[in-house]
């Protein structure tokens, strides 16, 4: 089962909640060991952010553009 959650603060910690419908689902009680698997949504932003050192002036692409043409 996958579900989005989102971190809050709890102490010095982040945690979080799980929605009731999937604690009632995989039975899931107090004290029970279960496994959680991370994986962080990441957004074009902050993909694209990752190429900003690619970048290069407007004009020095137009003039490889018509080099090539």
């Amino acid at each position: 089962m996958e579900v989005e959650l989102t971190a809050k603060k709890w102490g010095s910690s982040l945690g979080i909640v799980l929605p009731k419908i999937i604690v009632e689902k995989e039975h899931i009680r107090e004290n029970d060991v279960i496994v959680v698997e991370i994986k962080k949504r990441h957004f074009a932003k902050e993909f694209f952010g990752i190429l900003s050192g690619w970048k290069r002036p407007t004009e020095q692409i137009k003039e490889g553009m018509k080099k090539g043409w």
